[in-house]
């Protein structure tokens, strides 16, 4: 069980991350916003059934996104694929870019298919490095390099 000092000090830590993580998947700040608070609320019952060792041995960070991404998900199953545009992505590393041209990578972004968009955000826009998305995406570190791989030669062939 983890004491709600604790769990305060893990949202103030992660929020901003796993806000900008929700925002790049969803587009949306609002839905952003009820993706971060709905894996925190998620978190936060799952950590008190969990014993000290298994607190201990958590990677918060990788669980926290796992997490909003299965809340991104499963807000996806809901809305029978309801497309939303990427408004905006948190931090992104697209150095010299104008305005339209980010608008334009934004949108791109959006476009690729869910499993290489949720890997080349993980990768490029919140960091990770390919054992870290491996374990949010649930999937072998192989495939997580190939799914980068792949999204970001897709976003290369659209974006000519």
């Amino acid at each position: 069980m983890i004491t709600a000092k604790d769990f305060e000090r893990m949202v103030e830590t992660h929020q901003h991350r796993i806000f900008g993580f929700a925002l790049s998947l969803s587009g949306n700040p609002s839905d952003a916003e009820e993706i971060a608070q709905d894996a925190f609320i998620r978190a936060h019952r799952a950590l008190e059934e969990y014993d000290a060792d298994r607190i201990r041995e958590l990677k918060v960070s990788a669980w926290l996104h796992r997490i909003a991404l299965n809340v991104f998900r499963n807000r996806i199953r809901r809305r029978l694929r309801e497309t939303v545009p990427l408004e905006a992505i948190a931090e992104p590393h697209a150095n010299g870019l104008g305005p339209e041209e980010l608008h334009d990578l934004r949108d791109a972004v959006h476009r690729l298919p869910a499993r290489y968009r949720e890997a080349v955000v993980l990768r490029h826009v919140q960091g990770f490095n390919y054992d870290e998305i491996a374990g949010v995406l649930g999937v072998p570190s192989g495939t997580a390099k190939s799914d980068v791989h792949r999204g970001l030669a897709i976003l290369k062939e659209e974006l000519r």
